[in-house]
């Protein structure tokens, strides 16, 4: 086996932005994006998991298929269809109405960079 190998990758220790971070939402942190596996302060170490479905925040206006392509706006903390300014992060596991505020995504590693 290599023994350069650091890690499987799937869940990253991460100091937390500014602003800490909430267990269970969705963080992005340059092209990282993933859930937050802890609730810490900033700068405090918390595991960011990178990969798995989780259900999130998503724009109520979007209608959303299963294997659309979803986005995350930073700036209104969802996921969405607009890809303008927004961060590629995975496929939707579930379908949405406009009226829907939250779908499940399958997160994709590295879409966003």
């Amino acid at each position: 086996m290599a023994q350069n190998k650091i890690r499987n990758g799937v869940a990253l220790d991460l100091a937390a932005p500014v602003g800490g971070v909430v267990s269970g939402a969705a963080v992005l942190i340059g092209a990282f994006f993933g859930v937050a596996g802890d609730t810490v302060e900033a700068t405090e170490t918390f595991v960011l998991h990178t990969e798995g479905v989780w259900e999130l925040p998503c724009k109520s206006a979007d209608v959303v298929s299963v294997g659309d392509v979803l986005y995350w706006d930073d700036t209104a903390k969802e996921l969405t269809k607009t890809s303008t300014d927004n961060t590629k992060v995975g496929i939707a596991y579930t379908s949405a109405a406009d009226t829907v505020v939250a779908v499940q995504i399958k997160l994709i590693p590295g879409l966003g960079a």
